[in-house]
């Protein structure tokens, strides 16, 4: 009798880029990804992903410079303002590089 071989990381995550995952619901996802990570026994892999994890609760706001901060309060206190330039305006200023 054959021995079934259990597939490898790297064929696991292959096999779930062909699978059609963009038809399953959020649910569905989060299953299929639970499934996943209760088999591995890889450290390092789910390390990484811990890793992964904890970066994405970081706010991106507080990764930003102090002048990107500004930048962008002062871009929303203009638009609270209603100092606004509509899109087909900007586009047709920046036609020539677009």
């Amino acid at each position: 009798m054959q021995q079934l071989k259990l597939p490898s990381k790297i064929e696991y995550l292959d096999y779930i880029c062909k699978f059609d995952i963009m038809d399953l619901s959020l649910e569905n996802k989060k299953i299929e990804l639970i499934q996943w990570l209760s088999t591995l026994n890889d450290t390092s892999l789910i390390d990484k992903l811990m890793k992964l994890r904890e970066k994405e609760k970081n706010d991106w706001w507080n990764e930003i410079s102090a002048s990107e901060r500004e930048s962008i309060e002062k871009g929303i206190k203009d638009a609270d303002n209603g100092k606004l330039t509509s899109h087909s305006n900007v586009k047709g200023i920046y036609e020539k590089w677009l």
